[in-house]
């Protein structure tokens, strides 16, 4: 069985049609994309790819969008050269596969990234956004790493923990509600928790009949019943990080 067949994995459509506008770099030993915003920022946001890892399209069409809003966007390879997946891998070796990717073991690279923000870009305000993968990171980043001051979790949480409701600073939770990767009783859950347990400000969204991976879509993938839900994320995103980040 490939990846494709798989009921949880979305479309990922013509994944090498987009190029993205922003360039390759290296901070460290660590390869990222960097995208610039139209004017210059002391804002700055952490985009933290899903499987397909830094270099998939869709994920740098996000990175893109959310730096034409006035951030400066950083998307480095969390993976650190070991190879993301693929279509064409098979489902049976994913446990492995990730096995050697934790979503929970981001934050040296984190940590590097942010002291490259603050040192050579003059960064007063960092938040960060993941996608799936990414979303897991991202979750796990807001319970350890104040310095992030919000954090965005798009299809993707942590669920092994009984620490994981004790947010440390604002954060935002995507859900698809097709999404096959987390059931409705999960964000139900997640709900709950987060209601008894946190002490900061969260939102918690499930768009009607989308499936996992959803936001991510470019134009050319997206089906017209989607759009309007799709448009509304990335917009529910954006003003998030406007909320926490830039004023």
């Amino acid at each position: 069985m490939s990846s494709k067949d798989l009921p949880f994995q979305y479309d990922i459509g013509r994944r090498s049609n987009y190029v993205g506008r922003g360039q390759e770099t290296q901070i460290e030993t660590i390869k990222a994309y960097v995208c610039q915003p139209p004017f210059p920022t002391d804002k700055a946001v952490i985009v933290v790819h899903d499987i397909y890892g830094w270099q998939f399209p869709d994920t740098r069409y996000i990175a893109d969008i959310i730096a034409a809003e006035g951030y400066l966007i950083i998307c480095p390879d969390f993976f650190l050269g070991k190879a993301p997946w693929t279509p064409n891998d098979r489902w049976q070796n994913f446990g492995d596969w990730l096995k050697h990717r934790d979503p929970m073991k981001v934050d040296r690279t984190t940590d590097i990234v942010m002291k490259c923000l603050q040192q050579q870009h003059n960064v007063k305000k960092i938040g960060v956004v993941g996608f799936s993968w990414g979303g897991m990171a991202a979750h796990h980043l807001m319970l350890t790493n104040p310095e992030l001051k919000t954090g965005i979790s798009a299809y993707g949480i942590i669920r092994n923990s009984e620490d994981r409701y004790n947010l440390l600073n604002p954060t935002f939770f995507i859900f698809g509600e097709k999404d096959h990767t987390i059931s409705k009783d999960q964000v139900t859950l997640l709900e709950q928790k987060l209601k008894e347990y946190c002490l900061v400000d969260y939102k918690v969204k499930v768009y009607p009949g989308q499936v996992h991976g959803f936001a991510q879509c470019k134009p050319e993938d997206m089906k017209p019943r989607d759009v309007p839900y799709i448009e509304e994320a990335r917009i529910d995103m954006v003003e998030w990080l406007n909320r926490y980040l830039m004023f």
